[in-house]
């Protein structure tokens, strides 16, 4: 419930629509229960003592009645529906938002289909939830309460079949509410597994086909989804005899009401008239608990679905700006000091002690087996995540003090899975800077190769890419992305392997472009063969997250083993190719 609690910051903006469509509500439900009073006097007074003028009277009273009930109701469901279309909008956009803000440690916390669920089922859930209690629990109660007084007043002789029947529909209600809560939270923790499953799949499709995996796939979703279907079927049956049980005692409440009015209206104590209205207000009452009782359940539903948005939302960021942020232009120079980085608070340094110092406008390569930390050293510069322990200093001061808008726009960065969003070839070179020019745009292509396959296809720069660029080759997504990092005219350029899809020749010609029109941009480059980083000028040799060697390619080939293995291993690798 605390999780509710916390989500009503959000209704602030639309606090009139839930006002006024609680009010409007008020105004329906009372004319509904002047209907049932006002047909006993038509009855018992207008049609027993054939007084026509009256009974028209009542009519009239009852369809004003209706048409001002008709537009309380109305007005109720539009504002009630803008509230929480707007409410659950801006929930939606603040969890985007700050998954925007998570850096990989927090996002390894929630799969990719948790997430997903959490900003589309969470927050439709959530919303109806809100709807339906400006809608209906205003309705559910005012109704119940209203009609019951009516009865007391106007029908004290069939009263006492209320006092029976009302508490059984309430603990019955109790119970199934409270229980419901339970299951949708299970629900919904198998939705999850659900989407999880999905996502994983259909981003390995090519994988899954390659080596036929098709079927135990299938397989394994048909686990997830047999036992969301199960759970789902034991939330419905507990909800679905709700409404049987209900009805079953209403029913005995209508059949003791028609048995004892009987003997009240033979004895002369009692009217037609007021039988009837008391019938109808019984269901009255059956329709406010129903009511009320179907939005707990939502908002037991709802309850969990807000307790993993405020997760989200709650959850704290490692890698937070400074106050007062620098936003300097920075030039590029970078001192590592003892730089250690863990992804887990339990688990073993990936890097340990890192130290090196970078002028601007040096280019540094990064070798060494896989895993060996290359690329986890490099995504400490953006600011992905943050060192364990030790200092990074950019141009002379501490890394953590710039703003990282600015830190982040004087960094092209390129990982080692080309990313291109659908759309045009040009609005994904736009990404790296949204106001290029066209000329800048062919610069970034030119020193990525990228030009002459780009002229190729058949709109050039309009050319559509679908979802993953699944219509391009490794090597096109690798040269366009490194377009979108060039674009930038970074003050430090990050290649985290990004020309291993290219054939050497292009290689070269891609550093040698690189080098040419980007001589002040610091560069990285990570890469698994040293002919990608012989020519940098200093070249740092990583095993198991330490450097173990630092130099030029000439000077580790001369004084590092590590160094002299790998390119040992390279150099027999070509000989037999």
């Amino acid at each position: 419930m605390q999780a509710i609690k916390q989500l009503g910051r959000y209704l602030g903006p639309y606090k009139f629509f839930t006002l006024i469509a609680p009010l409007l509500m008020v105004l329906e439900v009372t004319m509904d229960l002047l209907q049932p009073t006002i047909m006993q006097h038509m009855i018992d007074t207008g049609i027993v003592n054939g007084d026509n003028p009256y009974v028209l009277k009542m009519f009239i009273w009852m369809l004003v009645s209706a048409v001002l009930g008709l537009f309380g109701g109305i007005g109720c469901s539009y504002y009630s529906s803008k509230a929480a279309i707007h409410f659950a909008s801006d929930v939606r956009q603040s969890l985007y938002e700050k998954m925007m803000t998570y850096s990989a440690k927090e996002r390894d916390n929630f799969t990719t289909g948790k997430l997903i669920t959490i900003l589309t089922s969470d927050v439709e859930s959530i919303q109806r939830a809100f709807m339906m209690t400006l809608r209906i629990f205003v309705r559910g109660p005012l109704l119940f309460i209203g009609a019951v007084i009516i009865v007391f007043v106007t029908a004290r002789e069939l009263f006492s079949i209320l006092l029976i029947i009302v508490p059984m529909l309430i603990i019955a209600m109790y119970f199934f509410t409270k229980y419901s809560g339970m299951l949708y939270r299970r629900v919904q923790e198998a939705i999850d597994g659900v989407n999880t499953k999905l996502q994983e799949n259909l981003a390995g499709i090519r994988v899954i086909k390659a080596f036929r995996r098709e079927t135990q796939q299938i397989e394994q979703f048909s686990k997830h989804n047999d036992a969301l279907t199960k759970r789902f079927i034991t939330a419905e049956q507990i909800v679905g005899v709700l409404v049987p049980f209900t009805m079953f005692v209403v029913n005995l409440g209508i059949v003791a009401a028609l048995w004892l009015g009987a003997i009240k209206v033979e004895a002369g104590t009692l009217q037609v008239g007021v039988i009837l209205a008391f019938i109808n207000y019984l269901t009255i009452i059956l329709n406010g608990l129903m009511s009320s009782s179907m939005v707990l359940m939502q908002i037991a539903r709802a309850i969990p679905s807000g307790e993993r948005i405020i997760d989200v939302l709650n959850k704290e960021v490692t890698v937070k700006e400074a106050e007062n942020a620098l936003a300097t232009p920075i030039h590029g120079a970078i001192d590592f000091q003892n730089v250690s980085y863990r992804y887990y608070e339990t688990a073993e340094d990936v890097l340990k002690n890192i130290t090196f110092s970078v002028k601007a406008g040096q280019t540094i390569g990064l070798i060494g087996k896989t895993g060996s930390g290359k690329s986890t050293l490099v995504k400490l510069l953006p600011r992905l995540f943050d060192p364990t322990s030790g200092e990074i200093h950019l141009d002379g001061k501490p890394i953590k003090s710039y703003a990282l808008s600015t830190l982040r726009e004087h960094i092209g960065f390129t990982s080692q899975k080309a990313l291109l969003f659908s759309g045009k070839i040009e609005k994904n070179i736009r990404v790296g800077k949204e106001n290029a020019t066209t000329k800048e745009i062919q610069k970034a292509l030119d020193a990525a190769c990228a030009t002459e396959f780009v002229e190729r296809l058949d709109k050039g720069m309009a050319h559509e890419l679908s979802q993953g660029a699944t219509n391009l080759s490794g090597g096109q997504k690798q040269r366009l992305a490194l377009s979108r990092a060039l674009i930038r005219q970074p003050a430090i350029l990050v290649l985290d392997d990004t020309t291993s899809a290219l054939d050497s020749a292009s290689e070269k010609h891609v550093q040698q472009a690189i080098h040419e029109q980007y001589q002040n941009t610091t560069t990285f480059i990570v890469a698994s063969k040293i002919t990608s980083i012989q020519q940098t000028d200093v070249i740092l040799v990583l095993e198991d997250g330490e450097i173990v060697g630092q130099g030029t390619h000439q000077e580790l080939l001369q004084n590092n083993k590590s160094y002299q293995a790998i390119y040992a291993s390279q150099q027999k690798a070509g000989e037999q190719s």
